[in-house]
């Protein structure tokens, strides 16, 4: 699922295969060399585009793209802040 490629500013990072559409960035500060970040929301929604149902694309997002820890080079994955106070 994930794979090595994209060499940004010059260091190769972890890919997820399949969802360039999903990234927003790249994080580098502190961490021992950077990472690519993607939107959870647009994973999600790519996977329902590749026509999984909305739970499945929820569900297999959560456990094989979330949940696959690649060491220090697996990529961030982000969604919305909500704040419950109005």
């Amino acid at each position: 699922l994930i794979s090595v490629p994209p060499i940004l500013i010059g260091v190769p990072m972890l890919k997820i295969d399949d969802m360039d559409e999903a990234i927003v960035g790249v994080v580098s500060n502190w961490l021992p060399k950077p990472r690519l970040v993607y939107d959870g929301i647009k994973i999600v929604e790519l996977l329902m585009a590749s026509g999984m149902t909305d739970i499945d694309a929820l569900e297999y997002c959560s456990f094989n793209i979330e949940g696959a820890y690649m060491g220090d080079d697996t990529p961030l994955i982000v969604r919305p802040y909500e704040d419950e106070e109005p």
